[in-house]
């Protein structure tokens, strides 16, 4: 359990912050942009709650979850010694992923086809759900950049990456199924 008893500690005054495992590095590090993107992700996820209800709202609320699970993991470098740490390190799990594919796929049986791209707009939530998706993927983007440079769990790379797809699938679903989609008209403002 976490024991929040002091909010500042001025331990970051100098433009340094610790890692999971106490390393401390620079706050413009890579890894920390990584997981600092996540936690706006998650920051953003919360706006988007305010428009949901229901099941949709249990829904973002596991992924919220997961989100915290995915900053522990990438603040957490050093994935050969896990076994090694004293405390077993929280890392993000293929059945994560999986459990996104049977939203996707459960989703998109109730949605309208897709005949053209679709602007992110429409509905509160929907235009939410698509700012969402966005950050996804600049936080898998980062994500990606930091695994080239360094070890990175290959299973949260591919939750952000199935996690955009449900941001998109989820808004469809909040614009009536589909129905409501703003459609993208090429060229419409050409002279």
């Amino acid at each position: 359990m976490v024991v929040l008893n002091r909010i500042y500690t001025r331990t970051g005054d100098t433009g340094q912050t610790a890692l999971g495992d106490g390393t401390r590095v620079d706050k413009h590090a890579l890894r920390v942009s990584a997981y600092g993107t996540v936690d706006e992700l998650n920051a953003t996820m919360g706006l988007a709650r305010l428009h949901a209800e229901g099941e949709v709202d249990g829904l973002l609320s596991r992924i919220q979850n997961d989100l915290f699970d995915l900053g522990a993991d990438l603040c957490t470098p050093d994935l050969e010694n896990d076994a090694k740490a004293e405390y077993p390190r929280l890392r993000m799990t293929d059945p994560q992923t999986d459990a996104l594919e049977v939203e996707i796929d459960r989703l998109t049986r109730e949605l309208a086809p897709l005949r053209s791209f679709i602007l992110p707009a429409g509905a509160p939530l929907a235009a939410h759900l698509h700012l969402c998706r966005t950050v996804c993927r600049r936080a898998e983007r980062l994500v990606v950049e930091l695994a080239a440079a360094e070890p990175v769990n290959p299973a949260a790379v591919k939750y952000l990456n199935r996690l955009s797809d449900w941001f998109f699938v989820a808004a469809r679903m909040a614009n009536d199924g589909g129905r409501a989609d703003v459609l993208w008209v090429p060229g419409a403002n050409r002279t």
